[in-house]
């Protein structure tokens, strides 16, 4: 629905055609599953780290929307293990506060860097400042991916899918790669987690891409 009218069945009528609307986030992770970084694994979370943060879960190449078509918006469940300088946390415009979204996101990322430095930078700056051994954008990526791992590790304590698949501006930060997953063993309720996190293969194209496979065959 889009202002109290079911677009997909209005836009049909209007084109003469069947129409399929899906979630970014779900159009993204079906891409990848499909023929993407996580093919042939049967279950994949995907995770799209941008100006937002939204996920979708993929079963068997096939997108889990569920009952209330919000399955695996992970982005607005609040930070897992939350340390007392994190709670309440940043209002999100959900209407709630302390989403993972608002410090997962790369606004989240940037205001931690304003707040400790006064200095605005964006994520991708940030990042490469930490890169060349800034120590004040090494600890604010530092905590950024215990955050990350925080926030994954509560997705694989409740879905524990073979693969998570990065997506999104924030995707093309290499550290993420090597940081995150040692930390996620931190929180996740297992004796060992091997969930690859890896890089999308179609990179900005995965959503168009899973966009068309939705119509199978």
């Amino acid at each position: 629905m889009l202002n109290g009218r079911p677009l997909d069945r209005d836009l049909a009528a209007k084109l003469g055609r069947p129409i399929r609307i899906e979630n970014d986030a779900n159009c993204f992770a079906l891409s990848e599953a499909v023929d993407g970084a996580a093919r042939d694994a049967s279950v994949v979370f995907g995770v799209i780290i941008g100006t937002g943060v939204g996920g979708g879960i993929v079963v068997y190449r096939r997108v889990v929307s569920g009952r209330n078509r919000i399955a695996g918006e992970w982005g607005h469940n609040p930070l897992p293990w939350a340390n007392p300088n994190e709670s309440p946390g940043p209002p999100c415009y959900c209407g709630k506060t302390g989403c993972i979204e608002t410090f997962l996101s790369g606004p989240g990322l940037a205001r931690e860097f304003r707040i400790r430095t006064g200095k605005d930078l964006s994520a991708p700056e940030i990042a490469a400042a930490a890169d060349s051994g800034n120590i004040d954008a090494v600890a604010v990526m530092e905590t950024y991916e215990d955050r990350f791992a925080r926030g994954l590790a509560h997705v694989i304590d409740i879905v524990d899918p073979d693969v998570i698949v990065l997506g999104g501006g924030l995707s093309n930060i290499e550290r993420l790669y090597r940081n995150v997953p040692p930390l996620i063993q931190r929180y996740a309720f297992s004796d060992g987690v091997e969930t690859p996190i890896v890089r999308a293969r179609h990179g900005d194209s995965s959503g168009v891409r899973g966009a068309a496979w939705l119509w199978p065959g």
